[in-house]
């Protein structure tokens, strides 16, 4: 079974990176990626050992999630044409930041009751939804660079399967509608709109 996921895998890869050497770089995605505004606000608190109540853990769910899809949206532009320059080293700086900052958040406060277990699953589904879109940048680039992936990269990335899933996405999906908090993460933005 290992074997067989392997191979899809690698098939995989080898397909997306056969496709990117055909990628010209045109004018328009270089201004694209010139226009590309990166978030001025990410996820940060400097509270320890306080008693967060409902209202600042909701804003707070919302920045970090927000913060998130715009870190994402901003990234796009540079994925699509594998290209890397200090504005995308910004970008993935912020989106480590943002994860590490509510991460010790909800770790190093009181949250309210029905909020600890579902805010550490959130904080563990993005944190590893973002490593694992790295390490697949970072396995593409290798593939260019050397033609096969690291297969501890590989591994990495099948290690995240229990947390990045649509089984785990969908339970933080059910929870932010019960506690009615608003996010752009996961397309809702647009969801709310066709409501």
């Amino acid at each position: 079974m290992r074997k067989l996921f392997f191979s899809f895998l690698f098939l995989f890869i080898l397909s997306a990176c056969s496709q990117g050497e055909n990628i010209d770089t045109t004018e328009d995605e270089v201004l694209s990626i010139q226009n590309v505004e990166i978030p001025n606000v990410i996820f940060t608190s400097e509270k320890q050992n306080n008693k967060i109540d409902e209202e600042e853990i909701k804003l707070s769910i919302k920045t970090y999630l927000d913060s998130y899809e715009e870190l994402s949206n901003a990234s796009e532009p540079f994925q699509e044409i594998i290209y890397e320059d200090k504005e995308f080293n910004k970008i993935n700086k912020l989106t480590k930041e943002n994860d590490k900052n509510f991460s010790n958040y909800i770790l190093n406060n009181t949250l309210p009751e029905g909020y600890q277990e579902e805010s550490e699953r959130i904080s563990h589904y993005i944190t590893a939804l973002n490593e694992t879109l790295s390490e697949v940048n970072e396995m593409l680039d290798e593939v260019n660079k050397e033609g096969l992936p690291k297969e501890n990269n590989i591994r990495s990335i099948i290690d995240k399967r229990d947390v990045v899933n649509g089984r785990e996405q969908k339970k933080i999906e059910e929870f932010l509608d019960k506690k009615n908090i608003d996010t752009k993460a996961f397309g809702r933005e647009h969801k709310e709109k066709e409501k």
